[in-house]
């Protein structure tokens, strides 16, 4: 068909007549074109349908950018805002990556004044072929200036409209640009603006996305693979379709190399090059609870400026330790679900039962019906916090139960007691008593009898071992001693806020109080005597890296070092020899660490909280709904082997602290450990116990059962100065 119409065109042309007839009609035609054309020109944006620059000129390129929100170590997390953006000058970006998107997108752009004539005329003609024919491809010719101009107004100049008008417009804008600004700066504004798929707008994102580093860093087949996705940001994003990825790839390193960007071998090697994509396009499934705290602090001092201002957040969080935290608290979730030959049989349905039954499209719960935990992680001098989890299942359940829930504390509010006991002067040694007691709290209420973990009653015990060994009724008994308030005071002087009513009952954590306010507690005992307020934001800088925001650590002494020395002790025998050896001491090695199961007597709450010379860390185990978890639920049973994993595995990545130093101050004596009295040679040799004091505490009396006169005998002690 197609010879016969060319034989035809051949016969008319060497007809005279019908020959001018041709070009008479076609002078007329081309006139006729040039008339619309001109007349489409004039009013393609007429009444104000182009876009106006001028906004553009006077105030400079200023797009929405996302905040972004940063690791500790600079690694990314997460955007808080719609448009994936960083803008970053010229200056910032590779010349590898520069060259692939000329040669690839305009090849003749530093030559033309925002239209490619030659590019348009090319592109006529084989749409022209096309449509006569079939053969060969419709083609466009918008240049980089084209590109920007539709980029930066889409509402105006939309890629999706095919017709004339918008493509007069489109020109019209092209023009304005390069008149009004240098080619460097127009192709500053497109790599910027550009979509590059994966949420990512602009090259610095996208690069941070596909491969982990900045655009300063991209090297030749990495540039070649961000520029091949505009022309189909869903066809060639690599994470998608890495093989088509590759291939587009490949085909703009030649075309680098015949613009002799590169040479032959440099493009051979660069089309071998794997494609090495970051593990994750952001971390923005890690540290979600803490992401929101984050942006919870942030939303009242920078409103909209937070989603549309482009700050760089820099906060504390370590994501090696989150994701240990992450592991260890879900990994022992399960195992308390499923594995009924370690912790019996679980009364209730799982959580694995509960996300199969409601599937994968349910909203959100604000109150969870499963087994739920949180864990957190302070660096203990600074006050950092390094992990947060504040939940199983950020995608479930919203709720923060670190920072947002109210949990009694059990026995973990029992380090408190015993430091306001000691301050005031109770020895370690002092003997208490374990036996049943009957409070009453009201006379027109029955008499509070409260009982053990074990709902037993061991007798006369030491101060000490009653701490270690986490009895009930000897915390209350010395709590009645010294006093509510004197136990009120101390946990406000470690930082706790939550209100503590003046009941007998908060000596043994009945007081409901904020998690990450419990947890951070501790880090007075892991320093020795100093309190710091946890953090969660290190620096907040604007788009230019200007500090707006660098919140200072407040840190306080609560203790001096020889009472913090004494009460680390009993801490450390916690873990040595008491409610936590099995779970934590048999397990941890060598590795320096004190810490305090805590359960409260329902069996609603579990925890863990411990500690090294440079981290605290805690975990809960609960129901959202308090109810009782299992039977024998017991914080050393169930939050401490979270605990453990958590802080075995971030060891395994740093140094292990040394042990805490003896400070000077203190004074030691022998004591008889049946009676907590001075020992005596008549004391049997298995009763020696050495024991530090603060000055002024130690016994002034000999062992009233082992002397020379004879059980009973109670003798002054001549007084002593100790030994260091």
């Amino acid at each position: 068909m197609a010879s016969a119409l060319t034989a035809t065109l051949r016969r008319w042309w060497y007809t005279p007549r019908i020959r001018s007839n041709l070009i008479a009609a076609a002078l007329a035609g081309l006139m006729l074109g040039l008339g619309l054309l001109v007349g489409a020109w004039t009013r393609a944006c007429a009444n104000n349908a182009c876009p106006s620059i001028a906004r553009l000129v006077t105030s400079g390129y200023d797009p929405a950018q996302a905040s972004k929100v940063y690791a500790a170590d600079g690694r990314l997390i997460t955007d808080l805002g719609e448009e994936r953006r960083t803008v970053i000058p010229m200056t910032q970006i590779s010349p590898e990556a520069i060259a692939a998107f000329v040669v690839v997108e305009d090849k003749r752009f530093y030559e033309h004044g925002g239209v490619d004539w030659i590019r348009a005329l090319g592109a006529i003609q084989r749409t022209v072929i096309y449509a006569l024919t079939g053969q060969g491809r419709m083609q466009g010719f918008s240049t980089i200036t084209m590109q920007l101009a539709r980029n930066l107004w889409p509402d105006i100049i939309s890629g999706q409209d095919r017709s004339i008008q918008r493509k007069l417009r489109e020109i019209h804008v092209a023009y304005e640009i390069e008149r009004n600004f240098p080619k460097d700066r127009i192709l500053e504004l497109y790599l910027n603006q550009i979509n590059l798929g994966n949420g990512a707008l602009g090259i610095e994102a996208a690069a941070e996305r596909y491969f982990g580093k900045t655009a300063r860093d991209l090297n030749v087949a990495e540039a070649a693979t961000l520029a091949g996705i505009p022309r189909s940001p869903t066809r060639y994003n690599p994470r998608r379709n890495p093989d088509l990825s590759v291939q587009r790839r490949n085909l703009i390193v030649d075309l680098m190399t015949a613009e002799r960007v590169l040479s032959t071998e440099e493009a051979e090697r660069w089309k071998a090059y794997p494609l090495v994509l970051s593990s994750r396009s952001d971390f923005s499934e890690v540290a979600p609870y803490f992401v929101e705290y984050v942006r919870q602090l942030l939303k009242t001092r920078y409103g909209s400026e937070l989603y549309n201002g482009g700050l760089r957040i820099y906060t504390t969080i370590d994501l090696d330790i989150q994701q240990a935290a992450e592991r260890s608290l879900v990994h022992q979730l399960d195992a308390v679900e499923s594995d009924s030959a370690r912790y019996g049989p679980y009364p209730r349905a799982s959580y694995a039962d509960f996300v199969e039954k409601r599937g994968d499209d349910a909203d959100p719960l604000a109150e969870s019906p499963y087994l739920q935990g949180l864990a957190v992680v302070i660096e203990a001098r600074t006050g950092k916090i390094l992990a947060l989890v504040g939940g199983r299942d950020y995608n479930d359940s919203k709720y923060n139960r670190a920072i947002q829930a109210l949990r009694q504390a059990g026995s973990a509010f029992k380090p408190f007691v015993y430091t306001a006991a000691l301050r005031a002067g109770h020895p370690w040694t002092e003997i208490v008593d374990d036996r049943p007691i009957s409070v009453e709290i009201l006379p027109s209420e029955p008499p509070w009898e409260p009982q053990n973990y074990d709902n037993r009653f061991v007798g006369p015990m030491s101060l000490k071992e009653a701490f270690y060994e986490s009895r009930n009724i000897p915390a209350i008994n010395i709590g009645m001693e010294i006093g509510p308030q004197a136990v009120i005071s101390e946990a406000a002087r470690f930082g706790i806020q939550s209100g503590i009513p003046p009941y007998p009952s908060i000596y043994i954590g009945a007081a409901s109080l904020v998690p990450l306010e419990l947890i951070s507690a501790f880090g007075a005992f892991a320093t020795m005597g100093v309190r710091t307020t946890p953090s969660a934001i290190d620096r907040v800088e604007d788009r230019n890296g200007n500090v707006l925001w660098a919140p200072k650590p407040r840190s306080e002494v609560v203790m001096d070092s020889a009472l913090a020395w004494l009460i680390l002790d009993g801490l450390k025998n916690v873990v040595r020899r008491g409610t936590g050896a099995r779970e934590v001491g048999s397990q941890i090695g060598d590795l320096p660490a004190g810490g305090k199961t805590g359960t409260t007597n329902d069996g609603y709450d579990v925890w863990y909280i411990g500690f090294t010379p440079d981290l605290v860390a805690g975990v809960w185990l609960g129901m959202d709904k308090p109810q009782k978890i299992m039977d024998n639920a017991q914080g050393g049973r169930l939050a401490a082997p979270a605990w453990t994993a958590m802080i075995k595995e971030i060891y395994e990545r740093r140094p292990k602290p040394a042990e805490w130093p003896r400070p000077d101050g203190l004074v030691i004596a022998e004591v008889d450990r049946q009676t907590g009295k001075k020992f005596t040679p008549f004391c049997p040799k298995d009763s020696l116990l050495v024991e530090s004091f603060l000055p002024g505490s130690e016994p002034r009396e000999f062992c009233p059962i082992h002397n020379f006169w004879g059980p009973g005998t109670s003798v002054p002690a001549p007084a002593t100065t100790g030994r260091p």
